[in-house]
């Protein structure tokens, strides 16, 4: 198993007893290992001395057979779901996958000081979390869910970084499938928690939006009692999210909730606007386009209000506050303007970076790769898309590059601007066309925005292009 988000931090050490305490294991032919374990790995590529390699198996691999491999390397510890022929120390536990959540959640038991916010959603999930970390590590050392470790494996992996110098977590959960937030949501015991948004993400394996709202609404079971649950007030489900809260107390944020913006104007790559909260009000100059991005900072103020920050904290967090890579970075090359948006995508991310581009100068061009794990759904979903970003007004090409670029395109031609959308299988065939409108737009400045799912690797067009200019 291969995470490429390993930490370099010093880590709280575990002893042996603790490791069996937290998996309910025992040592195979009573073999412990003497003195500290310093980390717990699932890549078998990084284990080395003083680490515990947890071997976790999936449907194509197991990590079992690298043990050997691992005990060459110098690592003394294994944790396994069964002996292997090693010389190592092996901890048996019932499932190593399961095994690693204990681990996770024993350590996070272990910080009483901990004030955590647990948040999920269709989109907009990384940027609230950076921007809370932002208002969040100002204050005090907080842990904030790295890249995409939101999942089953990633939650527990994040847990294991905490260090009794954390007064705060910001943790991520995402849902790929249905009980998978119920899971982490466990592990993590929020005092803080909610849902952002009930989009259309992973339309495929919970086969509609109520599948989604269920999925996400496990997270409000895990609340402490005497948290507060986090609700959108502007959401096709707040209704249904309502009656999943809990809590006796709760906070929305969006127009009508109870932290919402007013005077929204929006920038080329900024927005200003006031922020309305019930403990007053104050201007914000957010360094982030589009005002998806102004939904994401009323959320990451309910959250910050709800743990109990103040709101000169929460607004100095938010203006100091910067995007993750892939999310709406600005790159200026020659007199074009390169947007790079290529993190991940889903229909109503994509709609709302058309309206961060049609803000942009010049000529401007959205670069689009395909939308994963909509389902059945996915042709008709890609239909739609095209058909709304050719009508974005302001933007004067749309490239649709993938499996799903067709049937973009049938949907660009149901519409007056069909002309505007150009469609690819490849991103070798759609190259030679970008290049081709920067030389006949000559010398006008274009702005170029790049989108699509993670497993499109938009990023390497992007590149590409911009080499060539």
């Amino acid at each position: 198993m291969h995470t490429s988000t390993t930490s370099t931090v010093l880590l709280q050490p575990w002893s042996a007893a603790e490791l069996a305490e937290a998996t309910q294991g025992s040592w195979y032919l009573d073999k412990a290992p003497q003195g500290e374990i310093k980390r717990i790995l699932t890549d078998s590529r990084h284990a080395e001395a003083g680490d515990a390699f947890l071997a976790l198996k999936g449907e194509r691999f197991d990590a079992h057979d690298f043990i050997a491999q691992v005990a060459e390397n110098g690592c003394q510890i294994a944790i396994v779901s069964h002996p292997v022929e090693a010389d190592i120390c092996q901890l048996v536990v019932a499932d190593t996958r399961l095994a690693l959540g204990h681990l996770g959640a024993y350590r996070r038991a272990q910080n009483t000081q901990l004030k955590v916010i647990a948040l999920t959603g269709s989109s907009g999930k990384t940027t609230t979390k950076e921007m809370l970390g932002s208002i969040l590590s100002r204050l005090a050392p907080t842990l904030i869910t790295r890249g995409n470790l939101n999942n089953d494996l990633g939650v527990p992996m994040m847990l294991l970084e905490l260090r009794l110098e954390h007064e705060y977590a910001v943790m991520e959960l995402g849902a790929s499938h249905q009980g998978e937030i119920d899971y982490t949501s466990n592990l993590v015991q929020p005092h803080v928690a909610g849902i952002l948004n009930i989009g259309t993400a992973h339309l495929g394996e919970f086969g509609g939006r109520d599948g989604i709202c269920r999925a996400k609404s496990e997270i409000y079971a895990h609340i402490d009692a005497q948290g507060t649950s986090i609700v959108p007030a502007q959401d096709d489900f707040t209704d249904t999210i309502r009656q999943a809260v809990q809590t006796e107390k709760s906070l929305s944020f969006g127009e009508g909730g109870d932290v919402f913006a007013t005077d929204i104007q929006l920038q080329a790559q900024s927005a200003t606007f006031t922020l309305n909260t019930p403990q007053g009000i104050r201007t914000v100059n957010l360094p982030f386009a589009g005002e998806h991005n102004v939904h994401n900072a009323e959320a990451a103020t309910a959250f910050a209000l709800a743990i109990g920050i103040a709101l000169d904290d929460i607004v100095i967090g938010l203006e100091s506050a910067q995007g993750a890579k892939g999310r709406l970075n600005f790159i200026q090359k020659a007199n074009h303007l390169f947007i790079d948006d290529t993190y991940n995508a889903n229909p109503t991310s994509m709609r709302a970076a058309a309206e961060v581009l049609a803000q942009q100068d010049g000529i401007k061009v959205m670069v689009i790769g395909d939308i994963g794990e909509l389902g059945a759904t996915a042709a008709q979903q890609h239909y739609m898309l095209g058909r709304d970003l050719v009508s974005v007004k302001g933007i004067n090409f749309v490239v649709a590059v993938g499996e799903f670029a067709p049937a973009a395109q049938e949907g660009a031609r149901s519409t007056q601007y069909g002309k505007k959308m150009q469609a690819f299988l490849t991103q070798a065939q759609a190259l030679p066309l970008l290049m081709s409108l920067i030389e006949t737009h000559q010398p006008q400045s274009m702005s170029f925005l790049f989108k699509g799912s993670r497993f499109t690797h938009m990023e390497t067009l992007m590149t590409d292009l911009m080499e060539k200019i």
